[in-house]
């Protein structure tokens, strides 16, 4: 295997490590995510993790974030809980960070 061949090899498997990362990361974000909306929705108990596979799930929907901002603004709305779009918004990137946190702190 050339040097080429071998520094080739080393980036495809960053970029895939790096993909996996971003994909656990999104989906541990979304389960706190989805937490963190129960608890303002009021849910109890088993409802919370429950409504946290919602939010995972509402994530499969389309690429990106939007999807699942528009579930809990949706849900948000529907119960009257008074959330603005940027209070979503900075729970999602705060998460976002904390789920990078736990999951390296495991690996």
């Amino acid at each position: 295997m050339s040097t080429f061949d071998k520094r080739e090899e080393a980036f495809e498997n960053k970029f895939a490590h790096d993909a996996e990362l971003k994909f656990k990361a999104s989906a541990r974000r979304n389960r706190l995510l989805g937490q963190w909306a129960a608890e303002l929705l009021g849910l109890k108990g088993d409802a919370i993790a429950e409504y946290a596979k919602e939010v995972v799930k509402a994530d499969l929907v389309e690429a990106g974030d939007e999807d699942v901002f528009r579930k809990l603004r949706g849900d948000f709305d529907q119960k009257g809980i008074a959330q603005s779009d940027h209070e979503i918004r900075r729970a999602m990137s705060d998460l976002m960070e904390e789920a990078i946190r736990q999951i390296q702190s495991e690996g």
